[in-house]
């Protein structure tokens, strides 16, 4: 298991991937906005998305866990 986590602050802009969906280490599973900016956020393993803990509009913060992968 592996926590995709936020390497900001801000709100998450896009959910990229579908619970139950495969993707590869450096595909971007989201994209969150701050400051105007969009962010990517990479997968970090390759694996299947088991949840996410985030909805697309949600608030997070540098580190929060906002998906699982197995």
């Amino acid at each position: 298991m592996n926590e995709v986590k936020a390497s900001m602050a801000g709100s998450v802009w896009k959910i990229v991937v579908a619970e139950g969906n495969e993707v590869n280490e450096g595909e971007d599973v989201a994209i969150l906005e701050s400051m105007k900016m969009e962010i990517p956020i990479p997968a970090e393993t390759t694996g299947t998305v088991k949840e996410w803990k985030v909805s697309e509009g949600d608030f997070v913060n540098e580190g929060d866990v906002i998906a699982i992968i197995e």
